[in-house]
């Protein structure tokens, strides 16, 4: 089973991830987008530059979700694992959409048409829903991607993606306390994996 963890910078899905990896272990790989490779060192230089190309930037995080998904996620589960990633294909189609407005006619539907015929896609995702406005001043806003402005439109194609596939998703308030997130996550988990 793949589980993925989604929601805008400064949702908390890092943290409740983490919370994860403490109380799981035998059976769960955990990982993670970008990744650790040098695949993924590309993507961050990516984020860093205010000026990268918006579709040489997509096409990047796309190499990422690849060897990701050959070096460790096909892997895991091959093994019978229970796969938690922070992080995958959906980051993709919202975050590198919203870029792309003005450049594609529909860059939504075009990021996740690129994936459509190779990703494997995740069976549950916990979907950190939050405020842009809170959620930025969660990240620092140190770079291009934890601006509210722009993390309401990544937030707007979340939206459109659990429109599309309202039974993968599970809702996840992210402006509760932390140990009523927790507490969730853990209670969603065990619900969809058992």
């Amino acid at each position: 089973m793949l589980v993925t963890l989604e929601g805008i910078d400064g949702s908390g899905k890092t943290t409740a991830w983490g919370a994860l990896r403490e109380t799981r272990d035998d059976g769960y790989t955990f990982t993670r987008e970008p990744t650790d490779s040098w695949y993924g060192e590309a993507v961050l230089r990516s984020v860093r530059d205010d000026d990268a190309d918006p579709l040489a930037e997509a096409f990047l995080y796309t190499a990422d979700h690849a060897a990701h998904l050959s070096r460790t996620v096909r892997p895991a589960l091959e093994r019978g694992d229970v796969v938690v990633s922070d992080r995958y294909s959906d980051s993709r189609y919202a975050y590198q959409a919203s870029p792309l407005d003005g450049v594609l006619d529909d860059p939504l539907d075009y990021v996740r048409r690129v994936h459509e015929p190779w990703t494997r896609p995740p069976d549950c995702t916990l979907y950190f829903d939050i405020d842009p406005e809170i959620a930025a001043e969660r990240a620092g806003a140190t770079n291009k991607f934890e601006q509210a402005a722009f993390l309401e439109r990544v937030r707007e194609n979340y939206e459109e993606l659990i429109a599309a596939e309202p039974e993968r998703f599970v809702r996840i308030d992210a402006e509760q306390p932390l140990d009523d997130v927790r507490e969730r996550v853990e209670a969603v988990l065990d619900e969809r994996v058992d």
